[in-house]
């Protein structure tokens, strides 16, 4: 009988190779979005230079292991909370401007416009993999009361950011936080006790909004809720209906991704106006030029993804990666499920892009910096596999 070692390879060639692949779709996308003359900006040209950019950042991010990734996470989620702060009491000027209605961007010239909540994912899912991390070393006999400190904890991590960004306001980039909570909490092992509770009162708030929302909507102003604020529920609800505003985008995603059928019109073949159709509303591009096969293909490269990080989350023995791994797979599986689900009426609309593909440096850095992140775990972290025969 023989054993040998085998060393796990440095680096996840599954996950770069899943970023490559995204980013030749994203690029043929974007490139076919603003040959319609629809768009003055070389849009495809700032998307190259944004994944230039993102791959320094893996780069760098890679060289940091667990101790040292732990040391800069409070640094790092201050500077994200300052920048969303600086937003909030900024006037609105060139360098802070409002755009669609929301104070969400610094534009600086020369190198474009930079979204801090895209970067505040990132550092709040290193906060939150810290916190948990740290409460189980320091609570060795878990309880009710330290499962509900520790419930306390995750909450004000996430509410401080929340806060501030709901303000802008952006309430599509909120739920995406709102997922990434979730997420943690039910990998953190506080009890369901605690959890059964609580996402039932939470539950029955929200249904009852809802139910106001679409059933009677003359009473929201009594909780607080004005009706304008649910347009885009109304106009998911009957696109139709709103077709002429609300529902314009919905509307004509469906009328692309429908007539893209099984394979597609062909690369550059559109024929449907789509506005947003380098950003929030690219898929409904891959749909209408590629069809089924093509979106197909979209989603498998998310699920291989996806995959890998799983993979990576459950081979570490460091509870801090493994929180970190829960917490990004919740931000990136929630961006596609919604911006996918929007695209085919399934959701409602919000402004969030799909990862890696959509146009946008902000989103695409913020994803980059958290692959840089999950490729270091497995970087840093060594497992020896072995494995016997007889011969």
């Amino acid at each position: 009988m023989t054993s040998q070692n085998k060393l796990i390879p440095k680096i996840d060639y599954g996950i770069i190779l899943s970023l490559m692949l995204m980013a030749i779709v994203s690029f043929a996308a974007i490139y076919s979005s603003q040959s319609t003359g629809q768009y003055v900006a070389n849009f495809l040209l700032q998307q190259v230079m944004w994944y230039v950019i993102g791959t320094i950042v893996i780069i760098v991010m890679i060289q940091f292991d667990s101790e040292q990734l732990q040391k800069i996470t409070w640094y790092m989620y201050g500077f994200g909370l300052l920048l969303l702060i600086v937003l909030f009491l900024a006037p609105n000027t060139t360098f802070t401007p409002i755009r669609n209605g929301a104070q969400s961007w610094f534009v600086i010239k020369g190198v474009g416009a930079i979204q801090p909540s895209e970067l505040m994912k990132v550092f709040t899912i290193l906060a939150l993999a810290k916190v948990a991390a740290d409460h189980h070393q320091k609570f060795i006999v878990k309880s009710v009361k330290t499962d509900f400190w520790l419930m306390i904890k995750i909450g004000v991590v996430v509410a401080l950011p929340v806060a501030f960004i709901m303000k802008q306001p952006d309430l599509g980039t909120s739920l995406v936080f709102l997922a990434i909570f979730l997420g943690i909490v039910l990998v953190s092992g506080i009890t369901w006790k605690l959890l059964v509770p609580i996402f039932t009162i939470v539950s029955l708030v929200g249904g009852t909004v809802m139910y106001f929302a679409i059933a009677k909507p003359h009473l929201l102003k009594y909780i607080g809720v004005q009706q304008y604020q649910f347009k885009r529920i109304y106009s998911w609800l009957d696109p139709y209906t709103y077709q002429s505003n609300e529902g314009f985008q919905l509307v004509k995603s469906l009328l692309a991704i429908g007539s893209g059928q099984t394979s597609g019109k062909g690369f550059r073949n559109r024929e449907v106006y789509m506005p947003e159709s380098h950003s929030d509303f690219i898929f409904s591009t891959i749909g209408e030029e590629f069809g089924f096969i093509g979106g197909s293909i979209v989603v498998s490269l998310f699920f291989m993804l996806i995959y890998q990080i799983t993979r990576t989350g459950l081979n570490t023995k460091n509870p801090f990666y493994s929180y970190i791994c829960v917490g990004v797979i919740c931000m990136i599986a929630f961006h596609v499920f919604q911006n996918i689900g929007m695209t085919i009426g399934l959701l409602p609309i919000t402004g969030i892009p799909l990862p890696f593909i959509s146009y946008g440096g902000s989103s695409l850095l913020g994803n980059m910096l958290a692959m840089g992140i999950i490729l270091s775990i497995q970087y840093h972290y060594k497992k020896y596999m072995f494995s016997s025969e007889e011969e």
